[in-house]
């Protein structure tokens, strides 16, 4: 029976020899059984080493209704190249007593179909939307196993290692993304134990395939769009180093000067092998995409999304010249040379923003923490890179935003050899410790989960660190300066930030005033990016026009300077080297009168628009509609599902929302 222990397929005469295995095996005897596959075998080693309960009764609770649909929201990607399959599916097993089941890669449950019986029975044991079947959850099964081994995998009955779904059988196989093989999901088959059959296996295999057959449709059909949306730019020549990506983050196009450009910076970006750069990746609903933590040699102002009809196609990495380089605004050096030189390329004449920085230069020569307030876009990094300047060591950021807890976590902290699934192998240093001798910046520190807040405050009190999964103190010596949008006293009324972390990381403050409380920088910025951009496309040098500068004053910028840059950029390029007029602005600027009002000042004023700052005016609708999620959607123009996508992006709950209302009151 020896040769049966490496076949792909279950034998249910060897059911009785199998639960006979399984029994001796939770009961400590772990020697292998003839009967027993070697997957399975090994399956149940794993099981026993993640502590997974072999009495679990089935799959983990299912997932709130809220959570699964913006679940679903991120995989649409996936659902929508498996619609037709799952179609067939829900007709082709009627009356089999068998059911087809779609999961994400981390085993979660995104749909289901097929025979009526079937998926009345899996809601017993919790084989439904919402739920994870990862072996880590529940043990050997056919969709945790699968995507464990990357590979079909057929598990009947016995096989199970959780005692609670001995009754099933169920087959399934991975879905790869057809453009670099990453596994994107996993489909199965499954039903009671007396609907076994090998056909399963070859059901699900064929499935697949027609699935990432549709894929690969697809995603051809964007690449082509993508490609002709892109080539307006490479034909615009220039010194700059021009890299495109796809929306998963894969380089196809780069022109001549990528390389050098590229390299003068630092950087490498593998065009030949095309290898992703997952932080480049289009950004999902519900994913906060634009706070992901990009490489050190890649600044944000250097990304402009290929939007075609409303969905991101890909990236365009721009890598200026390095004369270009040398005089951008707000740039902070990238920490080298002395304090003063650092802060010597922000572009301002306002008093307010002057006494900042000088304030700024006199904190860099301290070690003590600090944390910069200020909006999206006034160039908090900036400011951050520019206090380390002065110093030695590394400069290490890290967007607390837009990140799960566990992604957070392992980011900063860092883990240990085998801590979890996937952990990459011999472990990974956190950004605390690689920061050590040097600065650590955290970004939007007002969205760090509540449980995770006491362990970055043991670190700042007692300089050692664990990694996850690890037992081992690592002693750490490092600067922070924290930074955040959000009135932190606020967060900490609502319950949303411990009080000890604020006095901890906010020895010293510093507040960046947003672009609207500096209207003479708005003039003076406009004209700086202009002459640069027009240089940039090799155009003469030329005056704004007062009527455009007219608008430009009198809109408020909730985007603040990186806006302001983006906006000129655009309008340059939309100009074509004639006279740059407000026709080349923006919607929202190009129609904006030079007296017109720009309200929502209150909690109570009607929301008009969800451009300008958006947050605020998702908490203004929820509370003007009393927590009516339908009606506060209505009053900001968009879809009940987009305000649930945003509101998961913001952090935000209808109930926290209203609770945060009534403190104020």
């Amino acid at each position: 029976m020896g040769p049966r222990n490496n076949q792909m397929f279950s034998t249910p005469g060897d059911e009785s020899a199998v639960m006979t295995a399984w029994e001796s095996f939770v009961g400590g005897d772990a020697r292998p059984i003839e009967s027993l596959r070697s997957l399975v075998d090994i399956s149940w080693q794993r099981c026993q080493e993640a502590q997974v309960d072999p009495n679990r009764r089935g799959g983990s609770r299912p997932l709130s209704d809220q959570d699964l649909f913006l679940l679903l929201e991120r995989q649409s990607e996936l659902l929508e190249a498996s619609a037709p399959a799952m179609a067939c599916a829900r007709d082709f097993l009627s009356e089999t007593g068998t059911m087809m089941v779609l999961a994400d890669i981390h085993g979660t449950i995104l749909l289901t179909e097929g025979d009526a019986h079937a998926l009345g029975s899996a809601e017993t044991i919790y084989l439904m939307p919402g739920a994870t079947w990862s072996e880590a959850q529940c043990g050997t099964n056919a969709i945790g196993t699968a995507l464990a081994l990357g590979q079909p995998v057929q598990i009947h009955s016995a096989e199970h290692y959780c005692a609670g779904i001995k009754r099933w059988t169920c087959s399934a196989t991975v879905v790869r993304h057809p453009t670099d093989g990453e596994i994107i999901g996993v489909l199965d088959v499954s039903g009671l134990s007396q609907t076994y059959s090998r056909q399963s296996l070859a059901l699900v295999v064929t499935t697949a395939n027609r699935i990432e057959s549709r894929l690969a449709m697809v995603e051809m059909e964007r690449r082509y769009i993508l490609l002709e949306h892109g080539m307006g730019r490479w034909n615009a020549g220039g010194q700059e180093g021009l890299v495109l990506f796809d929306r998963r983050g894969r380089p196809i196009k780069a022109n001549e000067h990528a390389h050098i450009a590229i390299a003068a910076v630092g950087g490498q970006v593998e065009l030949s092998s095309a290898r992703r750069l997952p932080e480049l990746a289009a950004a999902r609903p519900g994913r906060g995409g634009a706070r992901r933590q990009l490489p050190p040699w890649i600044k944000p102002e250097w990304l402009e999304p290929l939007i075609v009809k409303g969905e991101q196609l890909g990236t365009l990495l721009v890598v200026p010249s390095t004369r270009s380089r040398a005089v951008s605004p707000h740039s902070s050096g990238h920490g080298r040379g002395d304090v003063g030189d650092a802060f010597a390329a922000v572009i301002t004449a306002d008093p307010t923003l002057l006494q900042v920085i000088g304030k700024a230069r006199q904190l860099a020569r301290s070690r003590a923490p600090l944390l910069l307030q200020g909006e999206t876009g006034v160039g908090k990094e900036e400011f951050a890179q520019g206090i380390h300047g002065a110093s030695s060591g590394p400069f290490v950021a890290l967007n607390c935003g837009g990140l799960s807890r566990e992604l957070l976590a392992s980011e900063l902290f860092g883990y240990a050899d085998g801590a979890f699934t996937g952990a990459r192998k011999g472990g990974m240093a956190g950004k605390i410790e690689a920061a050590d001798g040097g600065t650590l910046f955290l970004d939007e520190i007002g969205e760090m989960p509540m449980d995770m807040q006491p362990h970055l405050l043991r670190v700042l009190e007692q300089r050692e660190i664990c990694r996850l999964g690890e037992n081992t103190t690592r002693r750490v010596n490092f600067r922070l300066i924290a930074a955040t949008h959000r009135d932190l006293r606020e967060e900490i009324a609502a319950g949303r930030f411990r009080m000890d972390l604020f006095y901890r990381i906010a020895v010293t403050s510093l507040r960046i005033p947003p672009l609207r409380e500096r209207k003479g920088d708005i003039a003076l910025l406009a004209q700086h990016f202009f002459d640069v951009f027009r240089g940039e496309q090799e155009m003469a040098p030329g005056v704004l026009d007062a009527a455009v500068l007219a608008r430009l004053e009198s809109y408020r910028w909730p985007g603040n300077v990186r806006e302001l840059r983006n906006v000129i950029q655009g309008a340059v390029m939309m100009s074509e080297g004639e006279p740059l007029t407000c026709s080349a602005l923006p919607s929202e600027l190009s129609h904006l009168e030079a007296s017109d009002p720009t309200p929502l000042e209150g909690l109570g004023a009607a929301v008009r628009s969800i451009a300008e700052g958006e947050e605020a005016l998702i908490r203004r609708a929820i509370i003007a509609s009393e927590g009516n999620l339908t009606l506060a959607a209505r009053q900001l123009h968009i879809a009940k599902s987009t305000l649930y996508v945003k509101m998961q992006r913001y952090g935000l709950s209808r109930d926290m929302v209203r609770a945060g209302e009534q403190a104020h009151k």
